[in-house]
């Protein structure tokens, strides 16, 4: 991957993450015509978050499984007290790890503490690296080569 492509994707999976926030607050009736406003208003042309576009339709169709395995793996953890912004950090890895084996899971979970030191506060990146460890190990796949 050139490294144009790996900041696409990074900044794909950064709006999919602000975008899932947004969404787990305030569902939208319109789904299609809310994307169309958030992309809007973001620096690049909607096709440079392409990636991120396909993470936020994969994690909505997909939350009721994402959120099961987050319930499980946060372990002494109330589900409706985990942030919202670390929820959706979340939720991104998850879908990739368990839905993207074009990615290996050290990549998604690698991004997802990035975005954490980015967007959450400095307590979020153990939080969520445990969580996603956790997930990592229980895949039976190798965490560092894709399928």
């Amino acid at each position: 991957m050139s490294k144009s492509q790996f900041a696409q994707r990074r900044a794909g999976r950064a709006a999919a993450m602000q975008y899932l926030y947004a969404w787990s607050i305030n569902p939208p009736s319109d789904l299609a015509h809310d994307l169309h406003l958030f992309f809007a208003e973001l620096p690049e042309p909607r096709d440079h978050y392409a990636f991120g576009e396909e993470i936020i339709h994969g994690v909505i169709a997909h939350v009721v499984e994402i959120d099961a395995h987050i319930k499980k793996l946060a372990q002494n953890w109330d589900f409706t007290r985990i942030a919202k912004i670390d929820l959706a950090i979340l939720r991104v890895a998850i879908f990739e790890m368990v839905f993207r084996t074009d990615i290996p899971p050290v990549v998604s979970i690698n991004e997802a503490i990035d975005l954490s030191k980015e967007f959450s506060n400095t307590d979020a990146k153990r939080f969520i690296n445990g969580i996603l460890d956790r997930l990592k190990d229980s895949l039976g796949r190798d965490a560092r080569k894709v399928t």
